[in-house]
């Protein structure tokens, strides 16, 4: 209740409080600090924005109390002062007729009349509680303080008894302290130093030995007569008024009651409404236990999920650790193996080495003598033994038996993909099982759990992907199908690529160089269930194809696995890769098999209906360059470009590189840049594309890496 019984301004108890218009109270004191001067004839603003938050003259230092949009009026002395809970109030103001006050909880502000602040009720009621608090206060101080004194709370070690304390900082201070820590100068020249509890109640001991008693309070007097007291109240002004002020008809239409009746209705007004006031501080109290209970249940379960947690890693930890002993084993064992294979070939071919060094020098040493006979009588033999080593040396003698590689492989991706998705199991359940950590489902009809990926066998090939997955556990509403989704490959919105009963399926025509991330989810006849974890899969960085044979002309002839191509036809065919592109930087190549009458076969690119019977880039959904033995051109919907010098032979190739991140397209003629950038601001999707007639076959090499030596 103290904080109640507190000014608002001076943030001390209220001390000759006085009642504003808007309800609020303020000290008489603090009333004349917070009066300001107004322009002769005007009204002051009556009330503050509602999301104003702080008081009028927190940040006004250099501001008029009214915005120029209200009055104009911008000139005021500065406030220096500040009360101790950081309201700003003002020096006393020169007494003027014009004078208004603003609330300092509401901001509302109100004129003065001739009376000043006299005008305002003097609410005794408020001026009687404090002072009940205080004896009660006092007293209670009193008896707490007759077996221990209040000691100094700033004191590092042994500290002392208090001598006086701050009623705004609430803090007890030896005179050390006090002269050290809150000096009665500056900002805290302000605070009011009182004596401690203790030292008030034996100096009220010592006076008499017992409270004085409290002296009766004077009925209420009529402000305006101050010789009436207060006998009626007027309800359309909610205030007390005495018999004078009815008789000079300030209240002639006013609903005037008497003073007791209105006292009783307000009394029990009060009464009702503090019932359901209290009722609802029951409630609030019963909240509060039960929010107190669930901190220490949140703290077990805490404990106990953490310990279950540890556990549950610890054993995961421990059988990563025998499975890292028995591959260790392995690998020792397969170190051990090519170590004493290694050696015993070193010891074997030391000695033989060491036997064939000895025959060659002994040989040298023969073939030094000049005796013919002597030297006939060994050489048969000598020949035979140089030969027989010789022989020893047999192909494979000199290589290794074993290699310095291990051929063992650990393949942890998968592993670690699953580490990685490790997590809690969610479910629809109130209830957890802490160890186990799985939820408990409802035993009633459900949609499906979260199907698994299977990592092992999800895979990409060039711009396609294979997904698999399963059902983790049998559900009791059978599970009518499943529905794949994958991003675009950017970080995009997910789209629907699958939906049926199979778990695995394969999607084609991706992006090249692109990371799509996938999940799947099942439904049932209840619904759909919630998605599986994510996997990321990554596309080629670069594309593998070849010629397609269900879209080429009917004269096209491909070989070698769909990788070479000729024609039966003297007019020139068109045959499409199998690939398609719509972003990133491709590059591809066509070697020239054969050449023969200087033919003009075209390369490049084109959409997947351009004409299929004519050279390509003759219609306007294709960009190619055509060129013979001597020269080139470049191009689209029959207009020739660029024409460059430098052709084809049997043995060129022919290097096409679209790169769709600047939408350009150039080509090569034997690695070199052939001609500037034949082709930009191309947009959409595009097939590598080939035209040729009989006098020709090219054969399509593809996975290459993008040129360096390119041009702009």
């Amino acid at each position: 209740m103290e904080e109640e019984l507190k000014c608002p301004v001076c943030g001390s108890l209220f001390k000759d409080p006085i009642l504003l218009p808007c309800s609020h109270n303020v000290c008489l004191a603090c009333a004349r600090n917070i009066t300001v001067q107004t322009p002769e004839g005007e009204t002051p603003v009556q009330s503050r924005a509602s999301g104003s938050s702080d008081y009028d003259y927190l940040d006004m230092d250099k501001m008029s109390l009214y915005s120029e949009t209200d009055s104009g009026y911008g000139s005021y002395t500065p406030c220096q002062l500040k009360s101790p809970n950081g309201v700003r109030v003002f020096p006393p103001a020169i007494a003027h007729r014009h004078c208004s006050l603003t609330c300092p909880l509401c901001h509302r502000s109100v004129s003065l009349d001739e009376r000043g602040l006299r005008g305002f009720p003097r609410n005794r009621l408020l001026e009687a509680i404090v002072a009940r608090y205080q004896q009660n206060r006092a007293a209670s101080a009193s008896s707490s303080s007759s077996s221990t004194a209040v000691k100094c709370q700033l004191c590092d070690r042994n500290p002392v008894d208090a001598a006086v304390m701050c009623e705004q900082c609430d803090v007890f201070y030896c005179t050390a302290c006090q002269q050290r820590c809150h000096p009665s100068r500056g900002p805290l020249a302000k605070h009011r130093l009182v004596p401690p509890p203790s030292q008030a109640a034996r100096g009220a001991a010592s006076g008499g030995g017992q409270q004085p008693p409290a002296t009766a309070r004077k009925p209420a007097t009529c402000v305006d007569h101050e010789a009436e007291n207060f006998s009626m109240y007027c309800c359309s002004c909610k205030a007390p008024v005495c018999m004078k002020c009815l008789e000079e008809g300030k209240h002639a239409k006013h609903d005037v009651k008497p003073l007791a009746v209105m006292w009783k209705q307000h009394k029990c007004q009060i009464s009702q409404a503090l019932n359901g006031v209290s009722d609802k501080a029951k409630d609030a109290k019963e909240f509060l236990v039960q929010l107190k209970n669930m901190l220490q249940q949140i703290q077990e379960n805490g404990v106990e999920f953490e310990a279950c947690l540890v556990a549950q890693c610890d054993s995961l930890i421990e059988a990563l650790t025998r499975q890292k002993a028995k591959l260790l084993t392995k690998v020792t064992k397969e170190k051990e193996y090519k170590l004493k294979v290694v050696r015993d070939q070193i010891t074997h071919c030391t000695m033989k080495l060491r036997q064939t060094t000895g025959m060659m020098e002994y040989c040298l040493e023969v073939l030094k003598e000049n005796d013919p006979s002597g030297f006939l009588q060994i050489s048969d033999a000598l020949i035979k033994r140089v030969t027989s080593s010789q022989d020893q040396w047999v192909k494979g003698a000199l290589e290794p038996k074993v290699g310095p590689e291990f051929d063992l492989t650990l393949n942890t991706d998968s592993l670690l993909q699953t580490i990685l998705q490790l997590d809690f199991c969610q479910g629809k359940g109130k209830h957890t099982r802490t160890h186990t950590f799985l939820t408990v489902m409802d035993s009633g009809p459900s949609v499906p759990a979260a199907p698994l990926l299977q990592l092992e066998k999800c895979c990409t090939r060039n711009n396609s992907v294979t997904l698999a997955w399963r059902v983790i556990a049998p559900h009791i509403n059978p599970i009518e199908g499943y529905i794949l989704e994958l991003d675009d490959g950017n970080g995009g919105q997910y789209r629907e690529v699958y939906v049926g009963k199979e778990t695995v399926c394969t999607v084609d025509g991706l992006h090249f160089n692109s990371s799509y991330n996938a999940r799947v989810k099942a439904y049932n006849a209840v619904g759909v269930g919630p998605y599986s974890k994510t996997v990321v899969l990554k596309t080629s960085d670069v594309a593998w194809f070849t010629f397609d044979p269900t879209s080429a002309h009917r004269d096209i002839v491909l070989t070698n696995e769909n990788q070479t191509v000729s024609c039966n036809s003297y007019d020139d065919r068109v045959v499409l890769g199998t690939a398609a592109f719509s972003k990133g930087v491709h590059y591809w190549e066509v070697s020239i098999d054969r050449y023969d009458n200087h033919p003009d076969p075209a390369f490049g690119v084109a959409r997947i209906n351009t004409m299929k019977d004519m050279m390509l880039g003759k219609d306007d959904k294709a960009w190619a360059m055509y060129v013979d033995n001597n020269r080139s051109w470049f191009m689209h919907n029959n207009s020739h470009t660029n024409r460059a010098e430098g052709g084809i032979t049997k043995g060129s190739t022919v290097g096409v590189l679209l790169d769709l991140t600047k939408h350009t397209l150039t080509f090569f003629i034997n690695k070199e840049q052939h001609g500037p950038t034949a082709f930009e601001n191309l947009e959409g999707v595009f097939m590598p594309a080939v035209s040729l007639n009989r006098n020709v076959q090219v054969t399509l090499l593809t996975g290459l890496e993008v040129p360096k030596n390119i041009k702009q």
